[in-house]
């Protein structure tokens, strides 16, 4: 059974860590955010130790700054604390969650500690949506670097500029990615939301889209103002129902920051940006895809609504070189197909993915894509059939569902899925295993093709497969 949120608030944590340092102890230590987390604590003073399953890259840097890492969940690590964070996605049953309780420690959820730590900052912006957070974190955290701004950056893909998720900058600008699931951006203080889109997702959490709409709507009312998407009118009833004054960037004349004379090339984007009807700054980007585009306007909205200038702006958003894992190539395969990885696991997100691979010039396109969770692939099932069935892909190879979390009590397999490509006209076929879908691909794919890997689950080990380089 999993934990849940623990919705204390900023004023309780901080009666909890009172002024003198404590031993906190971090459960789930390997994750992007509680990595960060717990390096933050030892930069104010506390005494840190963490738990994960294994030693990781994240594992190894925060060890070498100062936390204490074990690989083993032992009761008498709750003996040793004054409080317990913990991520969401660790067990009720963990031995020192089990022993914390016992004792009568306090537990703080992951989302709620974040709340407490980013309250310190003046400027706080906090990306959500159901699609682009990650990218959208990481060009805003851009825009704010160019305008000298040192932002303290928490995001959920790693920087290429930096290779990192998560940057421990100055005391006065907070940039960081919003996470709907379980409610967690509850927990936190943005002091400009900022709201992508809203689409059906999380379905083990979310039981309808009014549920979600009101989630979205609380998160707003957290400040009097919000950057949102006006082409969405999910967002718009958020919105309504949030009551804050909104920034709207989109493609209608009537949002505030619009893009113009935009060229999506195979591999890099530029447009102009109007505020208003009148030019505000121009952008060539690194990476390609309309999606992006938008992603580039809620940041531009972000950072001008924060006093970064026009020319700062059109700089931060030139400079940025994309996150891991977002259309990112790593390589040939032996036979000399260009080989991206991608995280896309939901139909919006995939769908703009094999748009944006699609216009990129390659003979034969060819896709690898393992459903994220029974749930989403069950609720969303007929959705991703028609993506799959869409594209231009010469063949879709679809892996085994990534359970994450969940049990299959849907009875919704990779086999159902390829067959409801299949008989929307399209060639599809399901792969026992991730080694399977190499060897498929690596006896299709040749010179001149191009092959995309997609999806949120261990699928992320394939692309070395594929190039020969794991």
């Amino acid at each position: 059974m999993a934990l849940d949120n623990t919705h204390y608030g900023y004023e309780k944590i901080n009666e909890m860590i009172g002024s003198s340092p404590k031993r906190i102890f971090f459960s789930g230590v390997g994750g992007v955010s509680m990595s960060s987390l717990a390096k933050v604590c030892v930069m104010r003073g506390h005494d840190v130790t963490g738990y994960d399953r294994s030693e990781s890259d994240l594992t190894r840097k925060i060890s070498e700054e100062g936390v204490r890492v074990v690989y083993e969940s032992l009761p008498e690590y709750a003996d040793g604390a004054d409080i317990i964070v913990y991520t969401v996605a660790m067990s009720a049953d963990d031995p020192v969650i089990k022993r914390a309780r016992e004792l009568g420690r306090p537990l703080i959820s992951r989302a709620d500690f974040l709340g407490y730590i980013m309250k310190d900052y003046p400027v706080r912006v906090g990306v959500s949506g159901m699609h682009g957070k990650s990218t959208t974190t990481a060009i805003t955290a851009s825009v704010f670097e160019a305008g000298g701004r040192e932002p303290t950056v928490f995001g959920g893909a790693r920087m290429k500029k930096t290779g990192e998720c998560n940057i421990i900058g100055g005391g006065d600008c907070f940039v960081f990615e919003a996470c709907e699931y379980m409610g967690s951006f509850l927990d936190f203080y943005p002091t400009l939301p900022v709201v992508l889109n809203i689409d059906m997702d999380h379905p083990d959490y979310f039981k309808s889209m009014d549920m979600i709409i009101d989630h979205f709507a609380a998160f707003m009312k957290k400040s009097d103002r919000a950057v949102v998407n006006g082409d969405d009118i999910e967002v718009a009833e958020a919105v309504r129902r949030a009551g804050v004054r909104p920034i709207t960037f989109g493609r209608s004349p009537s949002c505030d920051y619009v893009p113009a004379n935009v060229n999506v090339g195979p591999r890099s984007s530029s447009f102009d940006i109007l505020f208003r009807g009148e030019f505000l700054t121009h952008a060539d980007m690194k990476v390609p895809g309309e999606h992006v585009v938008a992603d580039a306007l809620a940041a531009a909205a972000a950072g001008h609504s924060s006093g970064i200038s026009p020319d700062a702006i059109g700089r931060g958003l030139s400079a940025y070189a994309g996150i891991k894992r977002r259309m990112e190539y790593v390589g040939k395969t032996a036979r000399g197909a260009d080989v991206y990885d991608d995280y896309a696991h939901h139909p919006t997100e995939l769908n703009a993915t094999l748009k944006t691979a699609g216009r990129m010039g390659y003979e034969k396109l060819f896709v690898v894509f393992q459903p994220h969770t029974f749930s989403r692939t069950k609720e969303l099932f007929d959705e991703f059939a028609y993506v799959l069935a869409g594209s231009l892909a010469e063949k879709t190879v679809l892996a085994p569902i990534y359970p994450a979390r969940e049990t299959n009590v849907y009875g919704v397999t990779s086999d159902g899925l390829a067959a409801a490509v299949k008989n929307r006209g399209a060639d599809a076929v399901s792969a026992e295993s991730l080694e399977d879908a190499a060897d498929m691909i690596n006896g299709i794919a040749g010179d001149g093709d191009c092959v995309v890997v997609a999806g949120a689950g261990d699928i992320d080990r394939l692309p070395a497969m594929l190039t020969g380089t794991e």
